[in-house]
This record gives structure tokens, C-alpha cells and sequence, in this order.
């Protein structure tokens, strides 16, 4: 058990031990997969863009340029439902808002346990931003919502009166039952122009649904004149009922 070492290094060493002895090894023996270095490069990769949109043939195509020749993006789809299965990763689809319908490619992957992950990169890709939004998608799947990343489609005309559309992201679509909620995951507003950023795609959205903003610090929780609910990540993670609020 982690919490039973004592130092650092003994944290890493057995996170690391349990992923490489434990999860990878028994999903290269049940699938019995011969290229366990693709499967093990595969990790590296989702670990590396954890938030951040891509799909099978993208992932393929880094294989490639890295010299695996052989890969497909078949392949690689193969074994992304390996690492699912073995409850290393969870997938999150996107999801059109306005349109209310899903759309298919590209995926969000995020891991089950996060120790996993910064043990994968050697505990060095420490990007906060990415690591609070995996460990609010990994809290909404504990308190029994499906969770989809949202998108919303909005008509600007640009300086021609030309309109154009545009596209702004929802971290997270969370329904349960009859119950929805729109929340986006935002490490820091160090500025109005920031706010304004980040509750821009909340204010598109045209329902009454709750909307919240889950930020690393804020004092306590409180809305906006907009409605908009903010809290903190404690707040968010130490009070089961925080986004009752």
C-alpha cells in the first residue's frame, strides 16, 4: 500500500512497480500481445496528452514518426479498448450541446488513477491544469454521472458580415438521471479577460441546466450575476454535496 512508504522515492518505485508488474503485464497476458514496447509507448503517449483531444489515427501517425512502422490506427484502437478494459483509462466522448447528439473522433483519454500517470512520465510532465481536470472527471464517475465533453457551435460575423462559425469546448457534460450539469475545469482566472474566457461556451449554451466553474482556489463557493456557480477544488472534492449548492 502506498501510503505505508515512507519516502518519495518508495512512493514512485511501487506506483511505478504496479503498473508495469501488475496492470501492463496482465493486459499483455490476457490479450497476448506480442508487441508489448508498442503497448508500453501507447501508455507514454495517453499520458502525455491526458486532457487534451486526439484519436487512434493520430496516435498512430506519432508511431510512426517514432520509427513503429507497422502500427495502424486499427491497432492502436485495439489496444486503447485493452487499457480501458484492464480499468487503466476511461474514454470521454463529444458531445454537441446545441445539436444534442454525439459526435465521434476525436476522444479525451484520462486515467483511473493519476499516480498512474505522473508514474508513467516519471513524475515529469507536472501540467496542473491537465491533472485537476483528470481528477474532476475521475470524482463525477465516483458520484455516478456520465460524463461527456461538450461542445457548442456559435454564428459570429466577422468584419465583413460574413458569419462564421465557431467552436468553444465544455470540459465536462455530466447527466444522472433527469439531472445535468455543465462544468468547466479552470486552473486559475488571474484576470476579468480570463473570466470571460472561461464562462464564454457556459453563457452559449441555451437551457437552464446548473453551470459551474470548478477553479484550484477560490475563497468559497458563489454565483455570478450570470448564475454561474464557482468553486473550488477543495470545496469540490471534500464536500460530496458541494455541487448542490
Amino acid at each position: 500500500m502506498i501510503l505505508y512508504q515512507k519516502s518519495d522515492e518508495s512512493k514512485a518505485n511501487y506506483l511505478k512497480n504496479v503498473l508495469e508488474k501488475t496492470y501492463l503485464s496482465e493486459v499483455v497476458e490476457r490479450n497476448q500481445l506480442r508487441g508489448e514496447s508498442e503497448m508500453d509507448t501507447l501508455l507514454d503517449v495517453l499520458a502525455s496528452s491526458t486532457g487534451s483531444l486526439t484519436n487512434p489515427l493520430n496516435i498512430a501517425n506519432t508511431f510512426n514518426s517514432q520509427g513503429y512502422k507497422s502500427v495502424s490506427n486499427k491497432t492502436i484502437s485495439q489496444y486503447i479498448d485493452y487499457l480501458i478494459d484492464a480499468f487503466i483509462i476511461n474514454k470521454a466522448s463529444r458531445y454537441d450541446i446545441k445539436g444534442r447528439k454525439y459526435i465521434g473522433s476525436p476522444f479525451k483519454y484520462y486515467f483511473t488513477d493519476v499516480g498512474l500517470r505522473n508514474a508513467k512520465l516519471n513524475f515529469r510532465q507536472q501540467e496542473e491544469n491537465h491533472i485537476m481536470e483528470n481528477i474532476i472527471y475521475n470524482e463525477l464517475l465516483v458520484r455516478g454521472y456520465h460524463v461527456d465533453i461538450g461542445i457548442v457551435d456559435v454564428m459570429k460575423k466577422n468584419g465583413d458580415g460574413v458569419s462564421k462559425r465557431s467552436r468553444y469546448e465544455v470540459d465536462f457534460v455530466c447527466n444522472q438521471g433527469s439531472k445535468r450539469l455543465y462544468i468547466q475545469s479552470a486552473f486559475a482566472i488571474s484576470s476579468e479577460e480570463k473570466m470571460v474566457q472561461e464562462e464564454y461556451s457556459l453563457l452559449q449554451i441555451d437551457d437552464n441546466f446548473k453551470k459551474i466553474v470548478i477553479q484550484k482556489d477560490v475563497p468559497k463557493p458563489w454565483y455570478n450575476e450570470s448564475g454561474i456557480l464557482h468553486l473550488s477544488l477543495m470545496d469540490f472534492l471534500l464536500d460530496p454535496d458541494s455541487l448542490m449548492y
